[in-house]
């Protein structure tokens, strides 16, 4: 069955759109709810003028009160070294805008192509990649995509879209509806990538009605979630991914590996785990994207790559992420097999 232009937005949404609609976007509020001490304020408040605060309650409720190093609060904390700019840090360090195509489409890689689907998103992690991406200058309405579906039915090459953003999943499923149908009617695509968080930070969002989106039109489906920590995936979360699975996407993971948060072993391992007993794969272990205001989560390649050495004896092939970095310009995600940046 086909996404038809008569779906509707069920009621059963509204809980992921109230757990949107009453996330905590207040440094203040934060610092209270995990009863943090005082120094933190003045430090959040700054470093969230850069970067707007964003993170739902259900993601907080993971969080140890009271412990400035939680592995979770750190992703989304703002801190005051995000003012600090390092000289080989940049705005746009994936090459983002050399790859566009049309307004909102970019392509990097042979075969497939990626949407920017919307700039939202349910969280907004400290280290994100995109964090200063012109999102204002790509389509919002359908009619303004057309320009990029025009680029999608020419090109047979492409076999496969990726919806990104933000967070494809903050669309509503009439939009992501919408947008789908188009896709589907595109005879030479055969494979629709989801890349989304909200299903670890928002699960609420994994309705019956976005399943059925997912899966029942004739393109296969394939999410890809992103957690960095053991501690993200209890409760809902679990409980979302398994319902991802058992009707019918192959879901995959991929982790960014941050300072502080899961630069060791013991919590590498048993994220791989965790996923793994979830029937979600390890796919990749993305070294830091030296964007502006995230230098502090760095971890040197040497030491990723002592970490999956340490993995191998751990766990089964299947469960241990290949360690890549994205080089602009690149052909494919680049593994990371020294200690230096790979040259091209």
């Amino acid at each position: 069955m086909i996404v038809t232009e008569t779906s509707t937005e069920p009621a059963a949404s509204e809980s992921w759109q109230h757990g949107l609609a009453t996330a905590v976007r207040d440094p203040d509020e934060l610092v209270d709810l995990l009863q943090l001490s005082d120094e933190w304020r003045e430090p959040a408040r700054r470093a969230a003028r850069l970067f707007p605060l964003l993170v739902p309650r259900s993601f907080l409720q993971r969080m140890e009160s009271g412990n400035p190093l939680d592995p979770l609060l750190l992703q989304v904390l703002p801190l005051e070294v995000e003012e600090i700019v390092p000289a080989d840090f940049l705005l746009d360090a994936v090459g983002d805008q050399d790859a566009k195509r049309a307004p909102g489409l970019l392509q990097k890689y042979a075969g497939r192509a990626l949407m920017i689907a919307t700039g939202a998103c349910a969280v907004h992690c400290r280290y994100c990649f995109r964090r200063h991406y012109a999102y204002g200058e790509d389509p919002k309405r359908l009619a303004d995509w057309e320009p990029a579906f025009q680029v999608l039915r020419e090109d047979e090459s492409i076999h496969e879209l990726i919806l990104s953003g933000g967070d494809p999943l903050m669309l509503t499923d009439r939009r992501l509806g919408e947008l789908c149908l188009q896709l589907q009617a595109i005879p030479h695509l055969r494979r629709l990538r989801v890349h989304t968080r909200l299903p670890i930070v928002l699960p609420e969002r994994v309705t019956p009605s976005l399943l059925e989106l997912l899966t029942a039109g004739p393109l296969t489906p394939i999410v890809v979630v992103h957690s960095n920590h053991p501690q993200e995936l209890s409760g809902s979360c679990s409980d979302a991914l398994r319902r991802l699975i058992r009707a019918g996407c192959t879901v995959l993971n991929q982790a960014v590996l941050l300072r502080g948060i899961n630069d060791d072993v013991e919590t590498l391992a048993e994220l791989s785990e965790r996923l793994v007993d979830l029937g979600v794969l390890p796919y990749y272990l993305h070294q830091l994207d030296r964007v502006i205001g995230t230098a502090h989560f760095e971890v040197p390649e040497a030491r990723g790559l002592e970490l999956i050495a340490a993995l191998r004896p751990r766990l089964p092939g299947y469960a241990i992420p290949q360690f890549v970095r994205e080089v602009a310009g690149a052909p494919h995600k680049v593994p990371v097999t020294d200690g230096l940046m790979p040259s091209l």
